[in-house]
């Protein structure tokens, strides 16, 4: 799939203030699952400077700062992106993965601890969570993959979907005992549930396909798991979907809070308000 995206921010202040540094997280991710063709982006006022940075996680983002004050603030991006996983079952598990809990070797296990318990300790598993995972584990006798497809379908047909355009995610428990969220309340679920089976899972901003029918559209979240012989995997729980073609990942990390498309503060004391337009066109070309 070949996809062309405008998304435009704006934050307007009720009196000039000035713009402290700003991180930008909308460059989309150039890997094996998607190339990125074009990548335009246009701020207005004109920074100061600006710095292109590839974080730890490989993440493309941009950092802005400023020097004069300014009563607004918009950050429009324009890509291009083709998209290539047309089949997402596509891979073998190693045989010593396909059953849970996974005995990493000492190799792997360096590699993706971050992913497993970025908190430092497994006593932070939300109780709530572990008793969902430790439950679908046993239903399903230890099975991999199987445990990943029914934790998807299970979030899907029990929560209902919920638009919050900002903040940070739920907590988990919060969000399962009110079987109610947005997309990255659900994508934090499935992390969690994923990390108390000792599964490495991390969180994926960006966009979805949508429905041809609806014009509007909102940034997406996700989930990717660490799969040994398949590698990252994602799973989208608000729509009880394995990853395909039709997602457009931004960034993917270990913790939702380095997600964000546009992170900053100001120097001032002002209100603000946030607008967002955002614009996916199919291409239809081919590959």
């Amino acid at each position: 799939m070949r996809y062309h995206i405008l998304h435009t921010t704006s934050y307007i202040y009720e009196r000039a203030v000035v713009l402290n540094p700003h991180v930008i997280r909308l460059r989309s991710r150039a890997d094996g699952n998607q190339t990125l063709h074009s990548f335009s982006l246009e701020i207005s006022p004109e920074p100061a400077g600006i710095s292109q940075v590839l974080d730890l996680e490989g993440n493309a983002i941009t950092r802005i700062w400023f020097v004069e004050p300014t009563e607004s603030l918009k950050i429009t991006v324009a890509s291009e992106v083709e998209t290539h996983s047309t089949n997402p079952f596509n891979y073998i598990l190693e045989p010593w993965a396909t059953q849970l809990p996974i005995d990493y070797p000492s190799s792997v296990l360096a590699q993706i601890m971050p992913y497993l318990n970025p908190q430092g300790t497994p006593s932070n598993i939300d109780p709530i969570i572990y008793e969902l995972a430790q439950e679908i584990c046993h239903e399903v006798n230890g099975k991999t993959d199987i445990f990943l497809m029914q934790l998807n379908q299970r979030i899907y047909s029990n929560c209902k979907q919920e638009i919050r355009e900002t903040g940070a995610p739920l907590p988990p428990g919060i969000t399962w005992k009110q079987q109610a969220g947005s997309c990255r309340d659900l994508a934090v679920v499935f992390i969690e549930a994923c990390r108390a089976v000792g599964l490495a899972a991390r969180f994926v901003s960006g966009y979805q396909e949508g429905d041809p029918d609806n014009e509007e559209r909102h940034l997406h979240a996700w989930v990717e798991v660490y799969l040994p012989g398949a590698g990252w995997r994602g799973y989208d729980p608000i729509q009880g979907l394995v990853v395909a073609d039709r997602h457009i990942s931004l960034v993917a990390t270990a913790l939702p809070r380095n997600a964000a498309p546009v992170s900053g503060s100001i120097r001032g004391n002002a209100r603000s308000t946030m607008h967002y337009d955002l614009k996916i066109t199919h291409l239809n070309q081919p590959s």
